[in-house]
């Protein structure tokens, strides 16, 4: 039981933080102490009425926070905290990203995805709310980025041949009428990031291991987390590539059994005929010299 209010509690932060609210403020607006409130974080008891207005003021069902079967993210900074959170107790990740693993991305990423992201930002809109939401997610996939070099967890992952030359060929841009000049200068960015990947494949780190994928690849993103109390399984629409997107969609996490077995049958199939090691390193610089021709 002590486990499972634990992760009650780590499921109520991810979508307090994804809420923007400061513990602070979901105390005042909830009428309970601050102290409250950390207890409740922490994996202290929660009463069913105090559950009930947790649920009404994050939008969030009781069931979601329970984790009755599914969680379901509309927000990209909790669905990115939540990824945080299970990622520190995990042994060993499967993974599906596209078109690269931020976490696996050199550090001058994260103000080429900051750009990008910005770039999509609508015309017309509260453009200072969206920002601030860019930092959150940001300021949340740079602490994963380092927690995962200091954990050094196993990680396996995907990639499509496809959507690495694509990558390539449109570069590190969030919209498509940027001057030539600057296209170029992204496309160099992009194949910076590439080679990162294919050094990486050809020294096969202790604990990461690369495979890429010539085909068609599933159209959502997919991680699945082997811990010791039990895998589970995300889904994710948001896209931390080129013409990224963190607004729109809905991620899914689940713990469902025919959930992860299912995505493991299909990274298994994806894995067994994928290039890996110095092949792999190989392919992709000739994707590089391709894109860049």
């Amino acid at each position: 039981m002590a486990l499972q209010y634990e992760q009650i509690a780590e499921r109520l932060r991810a979508y307090r933080v994804g809420k923007g609210l400061s513990t602070d403020e979901m105390a005042i607006q909830l009428g309970i102490s601050r102290a409250a409130i950390y207890r409740l974080e922490k994996g202290g008891l929660i009463k069913l009425e105090i559950l009930e207005r947790i649920s009404e003021l994050l939008g969030v069902s009781i069931a979601s926070l329970l984790d009755a079967g599914v969680e379901y993210h509309s927000n990209a900074v909790s669905f990115f905290e939540r990824m945080r959170q299970i990622e520190t107790t995990s042994e060993r990740v499967l993974a599906h990203y596209e078109p690269i693993s931020f976490v696996l991305s050199s550090d001058q990423y994260n103000d080429h995805l900051r750009q990008m992201l910005i770039e999509t930002l609508p015309a017309n809109g509260p453009k200072a709310d969206l920002k601030r939401q860019i930092d959150d997610v940001l300021r949340i996939l740079s602490e994963r980025k380092i927690q995962v070099r200091q954990k050094q967890p196993n990680i396996a992952s995907i990639i499509g041949v496809l959507e690495i030359e694509r990558f390539l060929r449109l570069g590190l841009v969030g919209r498509l009428d940027l001057p030539a000049s600057e296209q170029k200068k992204r496309r160099l960015a992009a194949a910076f990031e590439v080679e990162r990947i294919a050094t990486f494949m050809e020294q096969e780190p202790v604990g990461i291991q690369i495979g890429l994928v010539e085909g068609v690849m599933p159209s959502q993103t997919f991680q699945i987390f082997r811990r010791s109390e039990g895998a589970l399984v995300s889904v994710s629409p948001f896209r931390l590539g080129e013409l990224p997107n963190i607004l729109t969609g809905v991620a899914i996490v689940t713990a469902a059994r025919e959930a992860v077995e299912l995505h493991e049958a299909m990274f298994n199939q994806l894995w067994n005929r994928a290039v890996r090691g110095p092949a792999g390193a190989l392919l992709l610089r000739k994707l590089m010299k391709r894109a860049l021709a």
